[in-house]
């Protein structure tokens, strides 16, 4: 992703937090079309049920075998891109590569793969989870991009090995769940409209030339996550709704306990500073990433990234060292939750037990 400066991300934030965040259950809205969806909150007995599901030690496994330099083109891309794929062929997904050439700066003609990941490979409708799988070419230097984006691509996994249960009843359902780990996301030169988002941009064109963008309701994309103490905003009006239920759910579980590590400062919550859901809006997409060939062609987007970005962004300090697996479990159970959340609407009529 980028930012002209990182510095200029701070003093937007400073100038710009300029609405509060409308923590509604109206107004839901998916599609390009923007259709309205019902959706309702897990009852009080099955979202204590799904919060206690975890598995750390798959998360810091998939981590470990993720977290090496993976330019593209290289030994370990390829490493990384069979470990992504065996993992959710494991578990019964259905997995397929939209792979294309593009001549790069420095390193030439190279080889790209996005993976697309489907729980039901005949859904009419998709709420999509992505991140990119890629790292960052650094001239005489070894980068692993821990937060940059090893860690959302294992929180992924370990979301698929977490909810395989749960999970199940969405193999044949009309609205069912899709992975996308994007491949060349980062620029290999300097970051410009043709250098960067290489996978991003070439997915979007071609689902658009298919007609199939309209089949996503919504774009739920995950960066630079990992260290600790991070903070999130909402960036776009069309998605309000659906941030507020990311802040709903690190309520529901802070106040019942279940955040790791997480210090409440015992005000009312939407003050509390400890939290990372801010309910404040950035009315800005300022921040360039996957999201922009989407966005552009009117696919709703959450972007969940930390305003600021982390102190170690491209640098080579971004690995292993600094990742807070409290953090990262408990931003973890959030998007489990949201997910199952989201993915029970169109099921709640035959499960009625599972919502309020």
């Amino acid at each position: 992703m980028a930012s002209n400066d990182l510095w200029v991300i701070v003093i937007y934030l400073l100038v710009s937090v300029s609405a509060k965040v409308r923590n509604s259950d109206d107004g839901f809205l998916v599609g390009q079309e923007q259709q309205p969806y019902h959706v309702e909150e897990l009852s009080h007995s099955h979202f204590h049920e799904v919060a206690h599901l975890s598995n750390v030690k798959h998360l810091k496994h998939s981590v470990k075998e993720i977290l090496i330099p993976r330019i593209v083109g290289t030994p370990g891309h390829e490493k990384v891109r069979k470990f992504i794929v065996q993992s959710l062929e494991d578990l019964k997904w259905s997995v397929k590569l939209h792979s294309f050439h593009e001549t790069v700066p420095i390193l030439g003609h190279l080889h790209f793969h996005n993976i697309v990941a489907t729980l039901n490979p005949n859904a009419e409708r998709y709420l999509v989870l992505a991140c990119h799988y890629d790292s960052k070419y650094m001239e005489g230097t070894e980068f692993l991009g821990a937060t940059d984006s090893a860690v959302p691509c294992a929180m992924m996994l370990n979301l698929a090995k977490v909810l395989e249960q749960q999970l199940e009843q969405f193999r044949n359902t009309e609205l069912s769940l899709m992975f996308i780990f994007f491949d060349g996301e980062e620029a290999f030169k300097e970051w410009s409209a043709k250098d960067s988002i290489y996978g991003s941009r070439h997915l979007a064109r071609k689902w658009e030339k298919e007609g199939f963008l309209p089949k996503l309701d919504l774009l739920v994309l995950l960066d630079l996550l990992g260290m600790p103490d991070p903070k999130f905003y909402s960036f776009f009006s069309n998605t309000e709704s659906w941030y507020s239920r990311l802040l709903n759910i690190e309520d529901r579980l802070a106040d019942t306990g279940l955040m790791e590590r997480y210090v409440s400062s015992g005000v009312s919550r939407p003050q509390d500073p400890n939290r990372y859901f801010q309910p404040n809006a950035l009315r800005s997409s300022f921040i360039e990433d996957d999201h922009i060939p989407f966005l552009r062609r009117n696919v709703p987007v959450l972007h969940i990234i930390p305003v600021p970005f982390p102190t170690v962004w491209h640098t080579p300090d971004d690995n292993e060292t600094i990742i807070d697996y409290s953090t990262t479990e408990n931003l973890a159970r959030i998007i489990r939750l949201f997910t199952l959340e989201y993915l029970m609407g169109t099921v709640s009529e035959i499960n009625k037990d599972w919502i309020k």
